[in-house]
């Protein structure tokens, strides 16, 4: 069998890791499932990661990483600055339809990563890269428009993404439609009031 490198087999092992764990959870994502998931010796794992912390760390920040690409890619460049927070809530919003079950595998992630020391700076790292990319996409939005913020830009922000983990979670754990869209679009109207 040809030789992989730690470099080529890092994303390998990180897409299998998500998968597994998307599947059947953070508590089967042991180092073990995860080589067998891809087909590997455990010993793999290890040699590329070190520790389970370091893979569950890179998990952690491919989520991320995809779910900021996908509403970046979002922002509208060419509309007011309420119908561009109204299309980056409704992008998102529509990530967590799509994709719950990565939205529950961060959500374990984090929960898993508040109880283990190594993992709490990669739960730090998460909330400050969400939180930099939602400011950042509010100031620029508030730039373009001429639009004059009423409050800061990171406070925005972190309002609006308290509020959005709550529809998460809501959704994750009782689903209702009718009831989501409500929400939404009154937490919009909540940020918009604030802006």
């Amino acid at each position: 069998m040809a030789h992989v490198s730690a470099a080529e087999r890092r994303p390998q092992l990180i897409k299998a890791a998500i998968d597994l764990m998307t599947r059947e959870g953070v508590a089967a994502g042991s180092t073990r499932a995860i080589a067998a998931e891809l087909g590997v010796a455990q010993a793999t794992v290890h040699y590329t990661f070190g520790t389970k912390e370091e893979l569950y760390r890179a998990v952690m920040e491919q989520l991320t990483q995809d779910l900021v690409a996908q509403v970046e890619q979002a922002a509208p460049t060419d509309a007011t600055f309420e119908d561009t927070i109204t299309t980056l809530a409704e992008a998102l919003w529509r990530t967590v339809l799509e994709q719950p079950a990565s939205y529950q595998l961060l959500t374990e992630l984090s929960m898993f990563a508040l109880r283990t020391p190594h993992l709490q700076e990669a739960l730090h790292s998460h909330h400050r890269d969400i939180s930099a990319v939602t400011t950042k996409l509010i100031n620029e939005a508030a730039e373009r428009t001429g639009h004059q913020l009423g409050q800061p830009a990171e406070t925005i922000a972190r309002f609006f993404l308290a509020g959005f983990d709550g529809l998460t979670m809501q959704h994750l754990s009782v689903p209702d439609e009718e009831a989501e869209k409500a929400c939404l679009r009154a937490l919009v109207s909540a940020v918009l009031a604030m802006a």
